[in-house]
């Protein structure tokens, strides 16, 4: 394995600034004699200094380091200096990152009933209550302001992140460069990286320490990097009140451009299914806020 990889990557042509090449050894051999890792060499001209940065390690290749020489080379044209990322310990490539996007709920021949079980929709509801009531004033505030409904946000919140229980495991830097390295939504996938660089360097973020879906949402409202940019609201991402807020201004956009709270969450995520327990849930909510 060892020799066709090495004729795998020796094959590569240098790409415009950067160059490919492969080792079975790190430099402080801490690599064992039975793995393999691939570097992508960053030139002195776009560094100052040559750069390695492991892109894959192991037998079986997961992703193309000829698209990662290629990434690199097109955010630093950008204007980002993107090395340091890459070079860190805790960036990683996402194996089949696009077959969890396949294999999403949204994605199957679900009833309404059969998804609204994938969301654990009744525990939802029991909680949605006490939850609105934690948070009232931010949401009332958000009411008048935006004027959306309390009931709509906590829904999205609730079925989102759990009502801020559940922000993800990955890493949203990682997932957008597997995205790319996949091929998988690759332009969408660098557009969201140049958002997410803009957005952590802008508020003084490290990328690695923040936490998102397998999709690269963060933090309680699941917003993807570009809706960060656009309609978040307020400095700390994880703060319940900023991410109600955000919501509200999220919505309050789409309901003007579509004309309808339905509307509105299908651009928040664009599933029937998803609208629909969205909407259930909130209305749920309502007659529950109304029944106390």
């Amino acid at each position: 394995m060892k020799s066709t990889m090495h004729s795998f990557l020796t094959r590569l042509l240098p790409l415009a600034g950067l160059l490919i090449f492969s080792s079975v050894h790190a430099a402080n051999n801490t690599i064992n004699d039975n793995e393999a890792t691939r570097y992508v060499g960053i030139s002195p001209e776009l560094t100052g200094t040559p750069t390695q940065i492991i892109i894959q390690q192991g037998d079986e290749p997961f992703s193309d380091p000829e698209r990662i020489a290629l990434l690199i080379d097109y955010l630093q044209s950008e204007g980002f200096q993107v090395a340091e990322l890459f070079e860190d310990d805790r960036f990683e490539i996402y194996e089949g990152i696009g077959d969890r996007f396949r294999r999403s709920a949204e994605r199957k021949s679900l009833t309404l009933e059969e998804y609204k079980g994938v969301l654990g929709f009744e525990d939802k509801r029991d909680r949605i209550v006490p939850f609105i009531e934690n948070h009232l004033k931010t949401f009332e505030d958000a009411e008048t302001q935006y004027n959306i409904s309390k009931f709509v946000i906590a829904a999205i919140l609730g079925i989102e992140s759990d009502f801020g229980q559940n922000i993800g495991r990955f890493n949203p830097f990682n997932t957008y460069v597997s995205m790319y390295a996949e091929d998988y939504r690759s332009d969408f996938a660098r557009a969201q990286l140049e958002e997410l660089i803009t957005f952590t360097r802008s508020n003084n973020i490290d990328p690695f320490e923040l936490k998102s879906s397998y999709a690269g949402a963060i933090s309680y409202a699941q917003f993807i990097p570009y809706s960060l940019n656009q309609w978040f609201v307020g400095d700390d991402i994880f703060d319940m009140d900023n991410n109600i807020y955000s919501i509200a201004n999220y919505l309050a956009h789409f309901k003007e451009i579509t004309g309808t709270m339905d509307g509105a969450v299908m651009r928040y995520n664009p599933s029937r299914l998803y609208t629909d327990a969205v909407l259930s849930l909130a209305k749920e909510a309502e007659e529950l806020w109304g029944s106390r």
